[in-house]
């Protein structure tokens, strides 16, 4: 499979491969899904809500990037944690560090509970079909879960009609350890998977857009796209923000009592 350039050129800057290229399909992985993967998370009774700060970082009439100064949890505005961890891409073993992306791309990092599931394929391989698209706005993907690389390979060497991925244009991480799950906040410990969490961060390593949704309900790409777009717009315009559903090519407003009537007005 041809990877993009960027891609390849991020990809293959950190030298350590853990395995050559593996081109035979006959590995072969049926994980049995535990019960307690029923496409809902319970409630836990000792769950307790986690405590924000309330502060807020202060800002001019001309700057409206909130920056959050937490350290328990990588609430938006919070520098992404780093991680380094093996990964399956162009069906090789690969090493993927968060950081070798920091001062060139975007990145798309979102979490899924288990290989050779249901609602999955179906997310992972529609990323995969619209890479170029964010391939064209900087950004490149990165899929997580908690299997291991074999898992990885023998599901991207499972033809889609049978429920597998096929050839994938971004890595999928192995997270076998849970640590990246937990340092980003979607680990559900008595489950020991993740829910479907997914982080945009800016060049720069920043959290700028998060959601997570219970582990039955899929995610969109028209939405993430969308969401990108508006933080790279807001990004390069700095006095001006978008309104709720903004798209390229639409009007901004900003933030401002007075001038702010120019969109309603407008509108």
């Amino acid at each position: 499979m041809a990877s993009s350039a960027a891609s390849a050129a991020i990809l293959s800057s950190n030298p350590t491969l853990f395995s050559p290229k593996l081109s035979s399909p006959s590995l072969s992985f049926s994980p049995s899904v535990p019960k307690s993967f029923v496409g809902l998370r319970k409630p836990s009774i000792s769950a307790r809500p986690h405590s924000f700060s309330s502060n807020r970082a202060s800002h001019s009439r001309r700057s409206f990037v909130v920056k959050a100064s937490s350290s328990e949890v990588p609430l938006v505005g919070n520098k992404a944690p780093d991680f380094e961890a093996e990964a399956v891409f162009d069906q090789e073993f690969i090493n993927v560090k968060l950081s070798d992306y920091i001062g060139k791309k975007y990145v798309i990092l979102f979490f899924y509970p288990l290989d050779f599931t249901f609602v999955c394929p179906t997310e992972i391989t529609a990323f995969s079909d619209r890479h170029a698209e964010f391939e064209a706005l900087n950004t490149e993907i990165l899929g997580v879960s908690v299997d291991s690389v074999f898992s990885h390979l023998a599901w991207v060497q499972t033809d889609r009609k049978s429920g597998g991925l096929g050839d994938l244009k971004y890595p999928l991480i192995s997270d076998v350890t849970k640590s990246i799950s937990k340092s980003y906040g979607v680990l559900i410990p008595d489950q020991g998977i993740a829910l479907r969490g997914l982080f945009i961060i800016d060049k720069e390593g920043i959290i700028q857009h998060s959601t997570i949704n219970n582990l039955a309900i899929g995610r969109s790409v028209d939405e993430t796209k969308r969401t990108l777009q508006a933080l790279q717009y807001v990004q390069e315009n700095p006095d001006e923000v978008c309104p709720a559903g903004w798209k390229p090519g639409e009007k901004s407003m900003k933030p401002d009592p007075k001038l702010s009537k120019e969109y309603f007005a407008a509108v």
